[in-house]
């Protein structure tokens, strides 16, 4: 994937970073359609005869609700209700189911499921062979259907065209993830960059980060309940399946109201990135959280998330010596049931 994109002037500076000389990226993408790789995002299969009763008993997500038309969140959780992954979950066609994540989690998930793979007709593959591209704007919607040949679905669910799926994801402006074959990237990216701008894979981080969203990654595995990212409000928990795998801790959490922390979304006064995990203090210089995300905004500000403890704060807040200011989210902190998601449609 790194190959055809240098061709087309993009440039690696880490394994999860793309950037290209598109100047002001986050501020192009509040008024034009722009496109960006998303290379720090990855993808695991699930296919087999028992792939959704496989799926069935380790994720939060009522699997049958993944219908090739509805897309919902998930996350896998350890007996104890950590997130060891968390991910969006969609059947590319009968028996055969594909999960988005963090790349630097993909392994680890495969390696993890692979202990219970054998009790089921099912296998799991990782999918290097597969590009991820992302469109924003509010013209994006019809790039896809003029360059991709789909109707764009609504937030959490996918369109389909041949061997590409296409998803909409929320946000401050339109956003489609196109997931197709590595051999077809090159063509599909100039087909799209007729009118769509190329921007660094940052700018999609930030739209993330104003949605409300983050991606664990490798190091942030095993730490938090699905509440703590706000799983639930976004969709991303079923109350309504059977068991999975870490389901009676979290649904004990949920019920009996004992989650301690919660997501929140924050800019902090300067221009300085902190590094994810840096410690959010509070006036006195006691600990609150970890910021879990962060992007420079349009105007060159630092947006992050932060899993911060819900008490009440001594303000103000600091991360690094930068004040943390809270933004509000953009979605109430309460249940929203994918099984009322996909009825909507």
């Amino acid at each position: 994937m790194i190959d055809w994109l240098a061709r087309l002037g993009g440039r690696q500076e880490d394994e999860e970073r793309i950037v290209f000389d598109t100047p002001t990226p986050a501020r192009l993408a509040m008024d034009a359609t722009v496109m960006t790789p998303l290379v720090h995002l990855g993808i695991l299969d699930v296919s087999g005869d028992d792939a959704e009763r496989f799926l069935q008993g380790q994720t939060s997500a009522q699997v049958s609700l993944a219908d090739g038309h509805f897309a919902p969140l998930t996350c896998f959780c350890t007996p104890k209700g950590r997130v060891l992954a968390n991910a969006q979950l969609w059947r590319v066609a009968e028996g055969h189911y594909r999960l988005l994540m963090h790349r630097s989690l993909v392994v680890r998930l495969h390696d993890h499921l692979k202990k219970f793979a054998p009790f089921y007709k099912a296998e799991l593959q990782l999918r290097d062979d597969l590009a991820l591209i992302g469109l924003i704007g509010r013209e994006a919607p019809a790039v896809a259907e003029a360059r991709l040949d789909v109707l764009p679905p609504t937030a959490w669910h996918q369109a389909n065209a041949d061997d590409v799926q296409v998803l909409a994801h929320p946000g401050p402006r339109p956003r489609l993830l196109a997931c197709l074959p590595t051999e077809r990237a090159e063509e599909t990216w100039q087909q799209l960059s007729d009118q769509a701008t190329p921007v660094d894979n940052a700018v999609w981080r930030l739209h993330d980060i104003q949605a409300g969203l983050t991606w664990l990654n490798a190091d942030q595995a095993d730490a938090y309940l699905p509440q703590m990212l706000n799983w639930e409000a976004l969709g991303g928990i079923s109350f309504k399946k059977g068991c999975y795998t870490g389901q009676e801790v979290v649904a004990r959490a949920h019920f009996r109201g004992q989650v301690k922390k919660r997501l929140v979304r924050g800019q902090l006064e300067g221009e300085r990135l902190p590094a994810l995990g840096s410690a959010v203090k509070d006036a006195n210089g006691k600990g609150l959280g970890e910021v879990l995300s962060a992007a420079l905004d349009a105007y060159g500000q630092a947006e992050v998330l932060a899993v911060l403890s819900t008490r009440e704060a001594a303000e103000p807040l600091d991360v690094d010596g930068q004040q943390f200011k809270r933004l509000q989210l953009p979605y109430p902190l309460e249940r929203l049931d994918p099984e009322s998601l996909a009825a909507a449609t």
